[in-house]
């Protein structure tokens, strides 16, 4: 029987999905949530008062990414072990977060069973990431990441722009904007503009706020 008790702090902003963690812990007894929080700030600041063993963070809040504070998290505490939960599994995002420091990245879909497993792999030191998150990674391995210049080039593309609207935005040549283009489209492994977007939202190389 396991006897150590696991502290986790949950940031979450979907209320369903907190009720769903917490009915999970009920069913063990060395795992205890030891604090909630549905605002990235008010998760944060939780964090700081109760330097947890184990912090699941939400992926999305409105209007912002929690990748972009992990380093805020690991500035507090350096030893920081955070497990990203997100909708889906974006391969640009999973990289970033992992890249951040992330100790796991697991989707919304988790079985309560992997849930647990997570937690307790995590809290024990080591990485938590689920095979079918080390698939999309795979999947995706060995191509080309965006410059920067593509990378504004392509958020505008999901945004609708066309062309000569990017070019006016970005005080560049038309021209110039088919080169982006046609080397995302090259990198991303797609040969047209509705693929570009549909593509850039799955892998998350591009954020789209709901």
């Amino acid at each position: 029987m396991r006897t150590a008790s696991i502290g986790v702090l949950l940031i979450e902003n979907h209320a369903l999905t907190r009720l769903g963690i917490r009915a999970v812990f009920r069913e063990v007894d060395d795992i205890h949530l030891i604090g909630e929080a549905n605002t990235s700030a008010e998760g944060f600041s939780e964090f700081e008062k109760l330097r947890p063993d184990v912090t699941i963070l939400g992926l999305r809040f409105p209007g912002s990414c929690s990748i972009d504070d992990l380093e805020n998290y690991f500035a507090e505490d350096r030893d920081a072990k955070i497990i990203v939960l997100a909708e889906h599994a974006g391969d640009a995002e999973i990289t970033k977060a992992l890249r951040q420091g992330a100790a796991g990245y697991i989707c919304k879909d988790i079985s309560p069973e992997e849930l647990v497993k997570a937690i307790r792999t995590v809290a024990a030191g080591k990485k938590y990431i689920p095979d079918e998150i080390v698939r999309v990674l795979s999947q995706n391995l060995g191509q080309e990441e965006l410059t920067p210049a593509e990378a504004n080039v392509l958020r505008m593309i999901v945004g609708g722009m066309s062309n000569k609207e990017i070019a006016f935005t970005l005080d560049i040549s038309e021209n110039t904007v088919k080169s982006h283009i046609q080397n995302i489209f090259g990198k991303i492994g797609v040969s047209d503009r509705t693929s570009a977007a549909t593509t850039a939202i799955k892998r998350g190389l591009v954020r789209v706020d709901l």
